[in-house]
């Protein structure tokens, strides 16, 4: 009898065979199917086992040698965009520009079908998604600006538009994780475009003298931007949460998508929230913010949350113990410092608290698992 560790099973161990061999018995798995899955399962089991309780997997390379292709890709895609501007600026018109931008694309979506489906490079395939993203969103832009035409809320959108759908398309052939933030951020700036007014821009304009963080952010001060960041955050932090409960034990692409979609929504929800509680409610406010967003945090078992929230940590511990001029900066320095240290160290243990002393809820059990003991 074969068995592997389960991390989802109490004893810590489950029978392989028994299970898939009774799917052979019943017609549902042939033997080869049923050899394959066995070699999944002990894969997986060996790979969760080796991976620390307090990791959040996250990869940017594998090794160097994805750092040295992707700065051939870097150069190589530098001079193609080169030739945009030398090429517009011979003819005197953007054709060329559209059409080299257009190459670029197509250039991007060939070398993806090589460094992302065979060989599985991760930077590279993160560097030919930004080109791609990026010569399609800017060369719809020059083919819609190449034409004397009345600015209008459609030429802004457009752009932006277009961009997310194609990458859109471009996760649904690569399924690349990181792709999704790039299509976010796309996402965000077309929100921006199709609900932002040019008077709700001047008015951002304006109160930005004094602080454009704040301004941009609160909903007292600027509705319009804020409501639309905050409408992007919790259909991002939902998106995050569905890849997130597909992919408990975070072994494959979905935990890693909602990785980029949970830093999205980091950005969008804790920024709105903190700065429009703390404008309406003052200093009060902006502490139960914090507590609520750790509390989030630690429950989803995301540590974006926090980072997203540091800045506002500072603004509360300086004001706390008055350390409102430079001299004293070093002793929030210390204190932030401390905390965040001994949030990231004991990261598992808080979680396991809280989650013990949490009610049932659904999805519950589709959560990251923790320390029942």
């Amino acid at each position: 009898m074969s068995t592997a560790a389960d991390p989802e099973s109490p004893g810590g161990v489950v029978d392989v065979d028994g299970g898939i061999r009774a799917g052979v018995q019943a017609g549902i798995l042939n033997e080869a199917q049923a050899a394959s899955l066995i070699a999944l399962f002990h894969a997986q089991a060996a790979k969760r086992q080796a991976m620390s309780a307090e990791d959040e997997p996250f990869e940017f390379f594998s090794g160097f040698a994805e750092v040295f292709v992707s700065i051939g890709l870097v150069i190589l895609m530098t001079g193609l965009l080169m030739l945009v501007g030398v090429f517009a600026f011979a003819w005197g018109n953007d054709t060329a520009g559209v059409v080299i931008l257009a190459v670029a694309a197509v250039l991007a979506w060939v070398l993806a079908l090589y460094f992302t489906l065979k060989r599985r490079m991760n930077l590279p395939s993160m560097v030919l998604t930004l080109v791609f993203g990026g010569a399609i969103c800017l060369g719809v832009a020059t083919l819609l600006m190449a034409e004397p035409q009345e600015p209008s809320r459609l030429i802004y959108a457009a752009p932006p538009l277009v961009a997310t759908l194609a990458m859109a398309l471009w996760y649904r052939q690569f399924r690349l994780p990181f792709s999704m933030f790039v299509l976010g951020g796309f996402a965000l700036v077309t929100l921006y475009t199709l609900t932002a007014t040019p008077e709700a821009v001047f008015q951002l304009m304006r109160s930005a003298d004094d602080d454009l963080m704040n301004s941009f952010f609160d909903l007292s001060r600027n509705p319009v931007f804020a409501l639309a960041t905050l409408g992007f955050g919790v259909t991002a932090f939902l998106a995050g949460m569905w890849f997130d409960m597909r992919d408990p034990h975070r072994l494959c692409r979905h935990a890693a998508t909602a990785f980029w979609l949970h830093l999205l929504a980091a950005f969008a929800l804790v920024n709105t929230v903190a700065v429009s509680l703390h404008s309406a409610g003052g200093m009060a406010m902006l502490v139960l913010a914090l507590m609520v967003i750790t509390i989030l945090a630690l429950v989803i078992d995301r540590r974006s949350f926090v980072s997203a929230a540091t800045a506002y940590m500072a603004i509360v511990i300086i004001t706390l113990t008055g350390s409102d001029d430079f001299t004293s900066w070093p002793v929030a320095l210390l204190i932030l410092g401390a905390l965040i240290t001994a949030i990231g160290t004991w990261w598992v243990q808080l979680r396991g608290w809280l989650m013990r002393r949490l009610p049932d809820f659904p999805g519950k059990d589709r959560l990251p698992p923790y320390n029942k003991a």
